[in-house]
């Protein structure tokens, strides 16, 4: 059994994750704020911690305590994020300043303590997720995007650091999924997305959790510095 790190594991992609991975006999170590109703039913191999990303500055002392709770990290999908969208003309500094502390810092930060494990043990499996909108771009989401792609910026340079040392580190890219994050889209908007797709429909959470599983797994070994999109072929 391997213990993997999975941030933001309450709910939509995180949640669908966790339940992926621990369905497959690893041990989740589900990060969060809260518990919540769907992440307590997962019994077996979860373990709940719960952390708020948006305190960077505490980020090294929570790895240290979980790597002294758990041993070995095996792997680490860093997957917390917000998606506050808005015209960056009239988004609010704070909002901002909050988007890119919490998908991109926070992130950042908590790789640069779990890779210190990895690279001690000789061994892991690094998966950020990230967003179509990173290179598409979506009317309001500017400064999401800028965070996604930062993170995939990360992911190739960090693929380049690390490998040497054994450890391999991809990003997800999901299109547009039916979670609380897309659930304030309109019918007509949906469609629309749906309509350009080559599938005609959009990617479900379950997808996003088997492209996870397999960047974690002895089959991707050799892949690595990679964006894999998710996405029913909406940017095909």
């Amino acid at each position: 059994m391997t213990n993997i790190l999975v941030t933001g594991a309450s709910r939509g992609i995180g949640l669908g994750i966790a339940r992926q991975l621990a369905g497959e006999g690893h041990c989740v170590i589900a990060v969060a704020r809260k518990q919540g109703t769907e992440l307590t039913r997962l019994a077996g191999n979860v373990r709940f911690e719960p952390f708020d990303f948006n305190d960077t500055a505490e980020i090294g002392s929570f790895v240290r305590r979980l790597r002294k709770t758990y041993g070995a990290i095996d792997g680490l999908v860093n997957n917390a994020g917000i998606g506050d969208g808005g015209l960056i003309a009239t988004q609010p500094e704070k909002t901002i300043e909050r988007l890119i502390r919490i998908n991109t810092l926070a992130p950042l930060l908590l790789t640069k303590h779990v890779v210190r494990v990895m690279m001690a043990d000789g061994a892991g499996r690094i998966v950020n997720i990230s967003s179509i909108v990173a290179t598409n771009g979506f009317k309001g989401l500017s400064v999401y995007s800028a965070t996604k792609a930062a993170l995939e910026g990360f992911t190739r340079s960090l693929a380049r650091e690390v490998g040497p040392l054994g450890i391999t580190v991809n990003a997800v890219a999901p299109g547009f999924v039916d979670t609380d994050m897309t659930g304030d889209m309109k019918a007509d908007e949906s469609a629309k997305i749906r309509g350009r797709s080559a599938l005609r429909r959009l990617a479900e959470v379950a997808d996003i959790a088997e492209a996870v599983s397999y960047l974690l797994s002895d089959k991707a070994r050799n892949v690595t510095g990679t964006v894999f999109t998710v996405d029913a072929g909406g940017t095909a």
